[in-house]
């Protein structure tokens, strides 16, 4: 058979569409959001390359529109879960051994797909399903995915090209393995890319993968399925079940064949799953892989001599874009004394002209948060506040779910600066700000690193480099990615590997080499050319 060293082509970001009035991008995506309303389907789950229903249908609707029915997704049982997992076992040998140049030319075109004759229509069934507008939907079910699938594989060569030094007569070799077993990915209902990324990470890399979405990302997820199949991933290698978290922890985490979680979601749940794991642990064949993504409690601190004007984009953007459903998105701010009137005056402006609304009108900047149980959450906070005299709500503080689950973009000024609200992971358009003494810049900051058990992002905005040098060193803990005179969100694969540590995750950076270094074991191969015939060494030679 011929052989090659083969050069993947150099991956590069895929390019942001505008969705300008009159660009041709946003005509066919208002055309397909048109016609993916017009119509209900049935989503089966996808278990061994078959389509497998199981009769008890869960409803799909958008966020902003919940009373209309984009269709249905058959709900999985544990069987479905035993079945997935006996289905990633049979494929997986023929996976593991299929060169390592078709699995990167499958995932390429999976890239290629999305980039051109799918784009549309999966930034469409994430605007409809998760209540993206279609600046955010590009940014995520279009670029971010295709950027994850083209980079990882190049990261993928970069990681089998790493090889040991060899000695006269010796020649050593790294073989990267899959992982003995297979992989959970549990993935969350905020990013296309995110869902999309997890289970495909560790394909790439060999292995066979059991996928559970989040109930509210199953429209678009079905789509993510639709490119894998047409992409050529082979029956059984990825499988989409919809389980309840419970019942597929108790068949997948009592498997002996469980071999790793790929993870993002909640603290709470991830802790849950690290206990269990380690519970079972005694059943494995091997240690499993933990990686995981979770919360944050993300930060924007400023200076006393930052720019005001970039102060209050970075805040209206970072807390408010996609309703502040970003594990990275600012919800809590600290802004110094000088500067807190000027900073109010334009975060206020910006407010002003932010309309609210569905997906499908394209001037709507705020959209729905994503179902009534974070609906009613984030109403109980708002109404805890209203209610409290150290608090004061200075914009929004609305919300209605008559239609859809709308929440203003609300601000809380606090007194004090471990009311509860900024302390605890919200997950929507509430950002809580503390206005702070601006000569106490030095205790600010030790408050910023010790209010939180979340460390996932945070932004220091500062004209003042001696400060922001401070800062840098200071809370060099409390994030994982971390700005410098920009809002605290919008990662890009290859330029801002993603993740944090403390209660934020195991900060296996999404979109670099060292994740996907998780997803496979070495085995180190040492070959003697001419090996020694006599086991007497010369020390043992008589003086």
């Amino acid at each position: 058979m011929p052989k090659g060293i083969y050069k993947v082509p150099v991956a590069v970001n895929e390019p942001i569409k505008s969705y300008a009035a009159g660009s041709a991008e946003r005509k066919e995506l208002q055309a397909m959001l048109k016609e993916l309303r017009s119509k209900e389907i049935e989503i089966p789950m996808y278990i061994g390359g078959k389509e497998v229903t199981s009769g008890n249908k869960s409803r799909l609707a958008p966020p902003h529109d919940h009373k209309h029915t984009l269709g249905f997704f058959h709900k999985s049982d544990k069987t479905h879960v035993t079945q997935a997992i006996d289905a990633a076992l049979a494929a997986k040998p023929k996976w593991q051994a299929l060169s390592w140049e078709h699995r990167a030319s499958i995932f390429l075109k999976a890239a290629d797909l999305i980039a051109g004759p799918y784009r549309a229509k999966l930034n469409a069934a994430t605007m409809l399903g998760q209540s993206k507008n279609a600046f955010q939907a590009e940014i995520d079910s279009a670029c971010e995915i295709i950027d994850f699938l083209r980079f990882n594989v190049q990261y993928m060569t970069e990681i089998y090209a790493e090889q040991p030094i060899s000695s006269p007569g010796v020649w050593n070799r790294l073989e990267w393995r899959p992982l003995e077993g297979f992989v959970y990915a549990l993935t969350p209902f905020n990013f296309t890319a995110i869902a999309g990324n997890l289970p495909s990470s560790c394909a790439l890399m060999g292995n066979v993968v059991v996928w559970k979405p989040s109930n509210t990302q199953v429209y678009s997820a079905n789509v993510l399925m639709e490119v894998f199949k047409k992409a050529g991933v082979p029956d059984g290698v990825i499988n989409l079940i919809y389980p309840s978290g419970p019942d597929a922890a108790e068949v997948i985490f009592n498997h002996r064949d469980f071999a790793g979680i790929h993870f993002t979601g909640s603290t709470e749940v991830f802790q849950n799953i690290w206990q269990t794991i380690g519970n079972n642990i005694h059943k494995y064949k091997s240690y499993p892989r933990i990686v995981g993504e979770t919360g944050g409690k993300d930060f924007i601190m400023a200076h006393p001599s930052a720019d005001t004007k970039a102060l209050s984009v970075a805040i209206s953007r970072g807390a408010f874009e996609y309703q502040g459903q970003k594990c990275s998105a600012a919800s809590r701010a600290y802004v110094p004394s000088n500067i807190w009137e000027e900073t109010k005056g334009y975060i206020l402006a910006d407010l002003k002209t932010m309309k609210m609304g569905g997906t499908e009108d394209f001037t709507n900047f705020i959209n729905a948060v994503i179902d009534e149980k974070s609906f009613d959450k984030l109403a109980k906070y708002i109404d805890e506040a209203k209610k409290d005299k150290n608090v004061e709500i200075i914009a929004g503080g609305n919300y209605d779910k008559s239609k859809g689950y709308f929440i203003e973009p609300t601000i809380i000024v606090a007194k004090d600066p471990k009311y509860v609200t900024m302390c605890e992971e919200l997950f929507g358009p509430v950002l809580t700000l503390f206005v702070y003494d601006e000569n106490k810049f030095e205790e600010t900051l030790e408050l910023v690193d010790t209010t939180s058990i979340y460390a996932l992002t945070g932004a220091i905005i500062c004209q003042d480099r001696y400060a922001i040098e401070l800062a840098t060193k200071k809370l060099s803990n409390a994030a994982g990615n971390f700005y410098i005179n920009d809002k605290c969100t919008g990662a890009v694969v290859g330029q801002q590997p993603f993740g944090g540590a403390r209660g934020s995750g195991t900060n296996d950076k999404a979109g670099a080499k060292i994740n996907l270094l998780r997803w496979v074991s070495p085995r180190t191969i040492k070959e003697t050319f001419v090996p020694p015939v006599d086991y007497k060494y010369p020390f043992l030679q008589a003086d």
